[in-house]
């Protein structure tokens, strides 16, 4: 089964699509965008985009990565952007929706491979993505040559009582949205406005406006796939699948300081320690004062894209 991406003619600086696809697995057709520079690529890029958005939110960073002479590609996970499972809903991610996001992740980065035979291989995870990455991180590490996460977190694995609660709703009404996720979000952005919405995500209102007028963003999650959204978390913090990472993998935290997924820092701390007492010696970290959770979009976003430009090529000498 063919997997590689598919390729385009480029007579500009760059080029992209949102109609590119490869077969996963499981026969699933899952969707990616591809930026690349005209010559080359020196590294590939491949981004990991967090819950309830897509691949495309990533194009001005994708355009700054190709204007270092990288190569980028960013899925739309399950129940994502333009892939599509079951009902064709967004929100449903299908059966085993936690593995076979990882899974899809993996299987893009061996074509990558391929591809791109002399080029390094960085995997950026946002939010839900960068604990998709922390997985990935645990199960294929010889697959990558450096890793980013942003927006992320490190805590302890779901209590089973919690687990054993989210599968009695999701076998209840596997294709329901989860009031346990809406809640969640309505959560995050208390500190900011004392109501829901999407202030959390950055200062900038532009940009919030941009994610709230997305018709492929901002959506419900169903129970299943909050279920195993949770199961993933329990899974990943084995300490004999965390043992796996090795030790000199370069490794990038950013995070805004406000940014409620990282408990405004406490638990961005506790990744950092982790890593520490799993031996890791290569990783950096940024944290941006008063920042919120997207820093690609936050009113610095040139600051931070300047730190993570200055990072990966210190790494990818």
């Amino acid at each position: 089964m063919n997997t590689t991406p598919a390729s385009n003619s480029s007579t500009g600086n760059a080029e992209t699509s949102a109609s590119h696809t490869f077969r996963a697995n499981d026969g699933t057709d899952v969707h990616y965008r591809y930026w690349a520079p005209a010559t080359a690529p020196t590294a590939v890029i491949q981004i990991v985009h967090g819950a309830a958005e897509h691949g495309g939110r990533y194009e001005r960073f994708a355009r700054a990565l190709v204007g270092q002479g990288y190569a980028v590609y960013a899925t739309d996970h399950r129940g994502h952007g333009r892939t599509r499972i079951r009902s064709g809903e967004l929100g449903d991610a299908g059966p085993d929706a936690w593995n076979r996001f990882v899974e899809d992740e993996q299987q893009l980065s061996q074509s990558l491979r391929e591809r791109h035979p002399t080029a390094k291989l960085v995997l950026f995870g946002h939010s839900m993505g960068s604990f998709i990455t922390q997985d990935y991180m645990t199960r294929r590490p010889d697959l990558l040559d450096a890793v980013i996460l942003s927006g992320t977190a490190y805590g302890p694995p779901p209590p089973k009582e919690a687990i054993e609660a989210l599968n009695a709703v999701a076998q209840a009404s596997p294709l329901g949205p989860s009031q346990i996720w809406s809640n969640r979000f309505a959560d995050f952005n208390k500190p900011f406005t004392g109501k829901p919405g999407f202030e959390w995500l950055s200062r900038d209102p532009e940009e919030v406006r941009k994610y709230e007028e997305d018709p492929l963003a901002g959506f419900a999650f169903t129970n299943e796939l909050v279920r195993d959204f949770f199961q993933g978390m329990a899974l990943l913090r084995d300490p004999a699948r965390e043992a796996r990472i090795p030790s000199g993998l370069p490794v990038l935290v950013i995070q805004g300081a406000l940014d409620p997924v990282g408990a405004n820092l406490q638990a961005t701390h506790a990744l950092l320690d982790r890593f520490n007492e799993l031996g890791l010696t290569r990783v950096s970290h940024h944290f941006y004062p008063e920042a919120r959770h997207e820093l690609l979009n936050e009113t610095n976003r040139d600051e931070v894209q300047r730190d993570v430009l200055n990072w990966l090529a210190s790494v990818l000498k």
